[in-house]
């Protein structure tokens, strides 16, 4: 039986039918009930473990219940029980993926344009505690690719040591795994010249305030989640956000589950570098990869 036809079936014992008033509380508030009857099935189960021989019996018994009005309440709202399945399957697709990382293939968004603005394929970048310190006394870093220095040098900007001296490898896992990111085209002075708007739009202030802001929004997230060790997940609303933040910019069509790829990369590098005081980190853009190489 699909979806719909089941709706469809499932309205026909409905006592209270149409949209607005008595009918839509009775139906949402049935939804919320039947959810509690299944909890306190499972709750039973847990309780008495083998001796609740009606387990399954029950349990399927409980889960139509919740389906009767998970259908009903669709059916108020005029929404379609086999697109909500539909929609719900390609976003959890999105998000959590199921093959890894496709790099046969893969289009880097800057494939058609000179060598000094694209970001490199291969890159090394090391990160070094600086001998000086602000004038604040705090703990400074430098970044530099092939011996030069690169952008300033970062202190963590806090009261306490958090490490977030080391946050430019977050835009160096997104460049390596998504193959953008506006700060480090800007550090590296490879923005694309070539064509204003994509300069202007693409590599400009906007982007780059994006792609810092997205560094720090995730870097709070997972501050409060032992930086991702451990784990190699990072919370849906996390990843809906993001996907919000880069509608507009070429970004945009890396999957959640793509970043939320970076993001655990980066996290890993992230780790490595404040265990080791700095090291080395190298990017590959082609086979989608950001590794921590050491001192």
């Amino acid at each position: 039986m699909k979806f719909d036809e089941y709706q469809e079936e499932a309205s026909r014992t409905d006592q209270y039918p149409g949209e607005g008033g008595r009918g839509e509380s009775i139906s949402l508030f049935g939804l919320i009930g039947e959810i509690g009857s299944l909890l306190t099935t499972f709750k039973k189960r847990l309780r008495d473990k083998e001796a609740y021989r009606s387990f399954h019996a029950d349990l399927r018994e409980e889960m139509g219940d919740v389906l009767w009005y998970l259908a009903n309440v669709a059916k108020k709202y005029h929404l379609s029980l086999d697109d909500i399945a539909r929609f719900n399957l390609e976003k959890t697709r999105l998000l959590w993926g199921s093959s890894g990382l496709v790099t046969k293939g893969y289009h880097l968004y800057d494939a058609d344009y000179p060598d000094s603005e694209q970001l490199p394929w291969s890159l090394e970048v090391k990160f070094e505690e600086a001998d000086e310190c602000s004038d604040a006394g705090f703990k400074k870093v430098r970044i530099s690719v092939g011996g030069i220095e690169i952008g300033n040098r970062l202190t963590d900007n806090a009261y306490g040591d958090d490490g977030y001296r080391y946050h430019d490898c977050f835009h160096l896992a997104y460049a390596a795994l998504l193959g953008w990111s506006p700060v480090l085209r800007k550090l590296i002075k490879h923005k694309r010249k070539s064509n204003l708007a994509v300069d202007e739009v693409q590599d400009g202030a906007r982007a780059i305030f994006t792609d810092e802001f997205i560094s720090l929004y995730v870097y709070n997230y997972a501050r409060d989640h032992n930086y991702l060790d451990g784990t190699d997940q990072v919370d849906a609303e996390i990843l809906r956000t993001i996907k919000s933040l880069v509608r507009g910019f070429e970004v945009d069509n890396r999957s959640a589950y793509e970043w939320r790829v970076a993001i655990v990369e980066g996290f890993k590098v992230f780790r490595q570098l404040l265990a080791n005081n700095g090291g080395v980190v190298e990017l590959n853009l082609k086979s989608r990869m950001i590794t921590y190489q050491g001192g």
